[in-house]
């Protein structure tokens, strides 16, 4: 077994370490999410810890570690008798991301158990992982069904696997680690809030403390065994205290004045549910315990409240991450008395004031056509094909937006926009299995095996069931797709107000996508050519902020945007065949950069129809005049189009469009 880096070796990262530590100290603090960008210690660090944690006593050969003081009543591998056990060290089990469902739970012989009526189950990694810590790398990266399983077990304690009437159910209690880079895209906000802590990490700006990084790190890949025990003495210390601070933590006070401090605090930052203050309780008691107190102080809540809340108090995943640190010492010392007196006010900055979003700028709805005219400029004057270019223009304010989807049915990752076929999801009819059976259709199997029971020797009652027998549940979900952004910055679109609108537009889709587990990709073009703003990626954030900072101005090369576009779905077609696109092209049809820019506009849209590539023109132009350019743009990409009004979902002539085109 390798040298794990000591835990007292990593450099700086303190409130990573102390999360860490707390969990130790108590699991029921509910685990750490780890956030961050690469090479910050984030896997070294949780890798660190198990060498920390005290060694577990386990019943000798049960595969689920039952604790022989008290064994589980209901473990598989049991019943078990108490009596002296064996010691292990605390395991830490890795959690793939390409894992599958039966890896993570276990797996029951479906065919032993209808043929022979035996129940053999096959443990999975939460087995493994029972008394000792799952670390999930790249946890946002995980499938969301996979995460779901993770944090039910995480939460009850207990990991159930049903199968066809079959069940099996054993303990699966753990520290739970997650680590996971933003810029990759983020958790949903629903499983954010099942992770107990989170740190925000990131490397230091200092130069001595990044000399004094490198330096342990070169003597310990040139010596692990050697470096480690030059830091023994300290790893031993670490490991120590967590045992004292655990035989501690029950005789900790969590008196009511704390308790009131973390009630008001919860408050302030609007979360939602009442899990945040269960899990600030908790780590204050920790805080307390690792401290050597048996009392929980006002310094303990504060710290709580910076490890428990920041992922709690998003609104929406563009969103910065983090708490108000004077709203926070201010509700604290508000509530610092015992008599509760006082009244929460967040005040006018505070969550829900300004929603974390740019407002639209002010100015007179409706009136003429700006871009009526070629390359209208900022407040709808002419400009040059060689006109300077214009700033960036501020997003109006998000919206809930309709359904795109992609027709058909794919088997791309598991996501919520088109329909799929899936492991998971509603039973649509059954097929012979391919591989390992996952998912059995009974009734299919059932018939199947019928017309064969008098020539298999059955003639009272029941089955004989064959492996030819079997049939695999075909299921159809949802999927996940590639949402490339196609967006005109050109003159004919800076008028300020429409881009404006055009940015919330786009911005809502982005936040649509984020919410169907899309990838998404950014394509500009204006002047001279077009660019990829923003290479396909599961962070939505980073697109969000390259659309924020787009300028406009200058001529509409329309042809060298689709052009781009179509490059860059070719691309992404050889890295990840199976996820389909969807093209969203933003723009008011027009096409004036370079020779012979409509018909060059023509046949890049027609490369799109002919590859049959889902896509939706979303129709820029206002005013009383409209050329319908963009609506003969769609046709010739196959598409549909939609305008900036139909693309919000409660948009009536959207609804009515939506029964038009299913009637046809």
């Amino acid at each position: 077994m390798s040298t794990p880096f000591p835990f007292t070796a990593v450099v700086g990262q303190d409130d990573l370490r102390l999360a860490l530590l707390l969990n130790a100290v108590s699991p029921a603090v509910g685990g750490v999410l780890v956030r961050g960008e690469k090479g910050t210690a984030k896997s070294t660090a949780v890798r660190a810890l198990s060498a920390l944690l005290p060694e577990v006593a386990v019943v000798p050969g049960c595969r689920f570690s039952c604790d022989p003081a008290a064994p589980d009543p209901s473990c598989p591998d049991g019943p078990h008798e108490q009596g002296p056990g064996a010691g292990r060290p605390a395991r830490m089990v890795e959690l793939p991301v390409g894992a599958s469902e039966d890896r993570l739970v276990g797996a029951l012989d479906i065919e032993r158990a209808l043929a022979e009526g035996v129940k053999a189950f096959e443990p999975g990694l939460l087995a493994a992982a029972h008394r000792g810590i799952l670390y999930v790398d790249e946890v946002n990266l995980l499938h969301d069904h996979l995460v779901d399983l993770l944090l039910d077990a995480a939460a009850m304690g207990a990991s159930y696997v049903e199968r066809e009437g079959v069940s099996v159910r054993h303990a699966a209690r753990f520290l739970l680690v997650g680590t996971m880079n933003p810029e990759e895209g983020e958790l949903r906000p629903q499983l954010l809030d099942r992770f107990g802590l989170t740190v925000e990490v990131a490397a230091s700006r200092e130069p001595d403390q990044r000399v004094e990084v490198v330096r342990r790190r070169l003597a310990y890949d040139d010596d692990p065994a050697g470096f480690a025990a030059r830091w023994a003495e300290e790893e031993a210390a670490v490991r120590q205290r967590i045992v004292v601070a655990r035989e501690l933590l029950p005789q900790v006070r969590l008196g009511d004045g704390a308790l009131r401090q973390i009630a008001a605090t919860c408050a302030a930052f609007e979360v939602d549910g009442m899990r945040a203050d269960i899990v600030m309780a908790r780590t204050a008691t920790a805080l307390a315990a690792w401290a050597g107190r048996t009392d929980v102080l006002a310094e303990d809540v504060r710290q709580a409240a910076l490890l428990a809340l920041p992922h709690r108090r998003r609104r929406n995943p563009f969103d910065a991450p983090g708490l108000d640190e004077d709203k926070l010492d201010e509700t604290l010392e508000q509530f610092s008395g015992d008599d509760g007196s006082g009244e929460d006010d967040p005040g006018p900055d505070g969550p829900g004031g300004g929603g974390g979003q740019p407002q639209p700028d002010p100015g007179p709805q409706g009136g003429a056509d700006t871009a009526a005219r070629p390359e209208a400029g900022e407040g709808g004057e002419p400009q040059p094909s060689g006109a300077r270019e214009q700033s960036a223009v501020r997003a109006a304010e998000p919206f809930r937006t309709r359904v795109l989807s992609v027709p058909g049915i794919g088997e791309g990752a598991a996501g919520r926009r088109s329909r799929a076929r899936t492991e998971h999801g509603r039973t649509t009819g059954a097929r012979r299995p391919r591989g390992a059976l996952t998912k059995l259709h009974l009734a299919a199997t059932v018939q199947a095996a019928a017309p064969h029971q008098r020539a298999r020797g059955r003639s009272g009652p029941g089955l004989v069931i064959r492996r030819d027998d079997l049939r695999q549940a075909a299921r159809e979900g949802r999927e996940g797709n590639l949402v490339l952004f196609v967006v005109d910055a050109s003159g004919s679109m800076a008028a300020r107000q429409r881009m404006s609108a055009v940015k919330g537009a786009v911005l809502s889709l982005l936040l649509d996508a984020y919410q169907r587990r899309d990838k998404v990709g950014l394509v500009t073009f204006r002047g001279s050519g077009a660019e990829v703003a923003l290479p396909p990626t599961s962070s939505v954030d980073a697109a969000a902020a390259r659309l924020e900072a787009l300028p406009t101005g200058g001529r509409t090369p329309l042809a060298a945007g689709l052009l781009r576009a179509h490059e860059v779905l070719r691309v992404e077609r050889l890295r990840d065949p199976a996820r389909r696109a969807l093209v969203v092209l933003v723009t008011d049809g027009r096409a004036t950069g370079g020779p012979e820019p409509v018909a060059l506009a023509g046949r890049a849209a027609r490369l799109f129809a002919a590859e049959q590539v889902a896509s939706v023109v979303v129709d820029c132009e206002s005013g009383p005049v409209r050329l319908g350019l963009a609506g003969q743009l769609a046709g010739e990409l196959g598409g549909t189009a939609v305008t900036l009004d139909e693309l919000r979902a409660d948009s009536i002539a959207g609804l009515v469009k939506d029964v038009q085109r299913r009637a046809a």
